[in-house]
């Protein structure tokens, strides 16, 4: 008996161990790509120069946007290796693209040095960084759930969006180092302080692709790779399971022009909308996305005692009476702590989305698809509704109409409720177990 209870202890321990290095990889990649928005206001001008600093913002927004509709390409390419030859390799292959990316940003030149070129070199290493994102995301979705013990599913997946906000809150802390232990100005930043992020990056991608060489595979993946060789097309998936590839769009629609909002944009919307100071900036979504990795794991717990749906649901209910709003309250709000409430009491609602999506998602495929099946549609769906979430606010503001984001943010969170509202709970009907 001492035996069996050293052994489970020891599996237990290796699935742990398995998750944590997962959970790093994908915090290292989601901070190489961040580091992007996080650092924009200090290299904008340098790429895209023009007098108006909303334009400077709009363009580079926009080059965010573009570069997500590589997304589809790096799910359907890092899904079919993640299901063809294992999660492994494909997790290592796409943190190796994202050091690549990292590093051509690192040392590009300006615009001033080359002219156009400068802002095509920038895209294709966006693009780059497209790939490799759009792969992970189907990849880690689906080892952290198949390295998962089936009753806290929910709370061991949930640490993929804590990594993932926790890359965010690195490239922000990379900035409030430079900004107020290093000493770095606003216009040493824009003289060429906004390299350093990138560098670190490219380093942390080196030392993420050596801590995934040591990942064990999921016995899920060798088990069905025993039964049943992923096809690897993504037509396969669409028309074999095309009411799990329509939920999955349907499901992420609104969560994800609602994360975005909340994150890459935030920091232009509190520095151009609100008026806070770079500082204050910097400070307000520092400690908000501190308090969204908190509340990742306790929901994902939650779900996995009450279930999936319950939680998509109180966000979509909330979103929709709340969103205006909090997002109207915030732009009137009279300084950085009025700000951080503000966006924390959005994350309390954002949360019953983001901490589950994976999961979710994960439940509706069998093994042999399930990486492709996730990556696919989701990267298709972030590209169409999150990438665009910032450049929409930012036009709607150029416009002078910038409550009219805040309508059409509901409207798409609405629009989730609806798929919500009538969707089967995955975690009584997951597909965790079935091969093909």
């Amino acid at each position: 008996m001492q035996d069996s209870g050293n052994s489970s202890d020891m599996r237990m321990a290796q699935r742990i161990r398995a998750i944590l290095i997962g959970s790093a990889g994908n915090l290292v990649e989601w901070y190489d790509f961040y580091a992007y928005a996080a650092f924009a206001l200090y290299f904008a001008p340098a790429f895209f120069p023009n007098d108006n600093p909303v334009v400077q913002q709009l363009n580079a927004s926009i080059l965010f946007a573009v570069t997500f509709l590589a997304r589809p390409l790096g799910g359907w390419l890092f899904g079919w290796l993640a299901d063809r030859y294992g999660r492994r390799i494909s997790l290592m292959l796409s943190v190796t693209l994202m050091c690549f990316g990292s590093l051509l940003i690192a040392v590009t030149p300006v615009y001033a040095q080359i002219g156009l070129w400068a802002s095509v070199i920038l895209a294709a290493a966006r693009i780059l960084q497209g790939l490799s994102l759009g792969g992970e995301y189907g990849a880690s979705a689906a080892y952290l759930t198949e390295m998962a013990d089936e009753k806290n599913r929910g709370f061991y997946s949930s640490f993929q969006y804590v990594t993932l906000i926790g890359g965010q809150l690195c490239a922000l802390l990379v900035l409030l180092v430079l900004q107020n232990v290093l000493g770095f100005t606003a216009a040493d930043l824009k003289a060429g302080g906004w390299r350093i992020p990138f560098i670190i990056g490219a380093l942390l991608a080196v030392s993420a692709l050596i801590m995934r060489r040591s990942m064990p595979e999921t016995d899920a993946y060798r088990k069905a790779s025993k039964v049943a060789k992923a096809k690897g097309s993504i037509f396969a998936v669409l028309f074999q399971y095309p009411r799990e590839t329509l939920l999955v769009i349907g499901l992420t629609a609104g969560g994800t022009a609602a994360f975005y909002t909340y994150t890459t944009y935030m920091q232009k919307f509190l520095k151009l909308s609100v008026k806070l100071s770079d500082t204050e900036t910097t400070f307000v979504a520092f400690w908000s996305l501190i308090f969204a990795m908190i509340l990742q794991p306790i929901y994902g717990a939650i779900s996995d005692r009450i279930g999936r749906k319950w939680l998509l649901i109180g966000f979509g209910v909330s979103g929709v009476l709340f969103t205006i709003p909090l997002l109207t309250s915030l732009q009137q709000a009279q300084g950085a702590w009025t700000a951080l409430l503000l966006i924390c009491a959005a994350w309390l609602i954002v949360s019953g989305y983001t901490s589950i999506n994976a999961v979710v998602k994960a439940e509706l495929f069998p093994t042999s698809v399930r990486a492709i099946g996730v990556a696919v549609p989701y990267a298709l769906t972030v590209s169409i509704f999150g990438g665009t979430a910032e450049p929409i606010a930012l036009y709607f503001k150029q416009a002078g109409v910038e409550s009219y984001f805040y309508y059409y943010l509901t409207g798409m969170i609405a629009l989730s409720l609806i798929i919500y509202g009538l969707m089967r709970d995955t975690k009584k009907t997951s597909a965790m177990d079935r091969v093909v």
